[in-house]
């Protein structure tokens, strides 16, 4: 079993939650059942949770709905927790550099606050 956090900034911002409150319904629905999966299997299949290569340790959430496709990039602090930093719809096949850059500045971010 795995646990899901959303990154929070140093302002207690939480832009997980910030992208999830700007999805309809359905859409958030389909997102939170995903979510699930990643926390609650423990062979998650690659098609909804698929770590990202060329990047810090980075992680993808993936989530389809219809020609809807949502990514939701975290990673992990330590061998159960999972922190997701940034999330998007993806509207390219490639996933954006900025936002893998995001995501792994906010690790950053992460790791040096929890060690205060």
């Amino acid at each position: 079993m795995r646990e899901i956090i959303f990154y929070r900034t140093l302002a207690g911002k939480s832009p997980i939650g910030d992208f999830l409150d700007s999805l309809s319904s359905k859409q958030a629905r389909k997102v939170a059942w995903v979510l699930s999966l990643v926390e609650e299997l423990e062979i998650v299949p690659k098609q909804y949770f698929k770590k990202m290569v060329n990047t810090e340790d980075l992680w993808e959430v993936r989530v389809r709905m219809g020609s809807n496709i949502f990514r939701l990039l975290g990673f992990f602090d330590g061998a159960k927790i999972v922190v997701l930093s940034h999330a998007f719809q993806k509207k390219t096949q490639k996933t954006p550099q900025q936002a893998i850059k995001l995501a792994e500045e906010r690790k950053v971010d992460y790791f040096k606050r929890k060690k205060k």
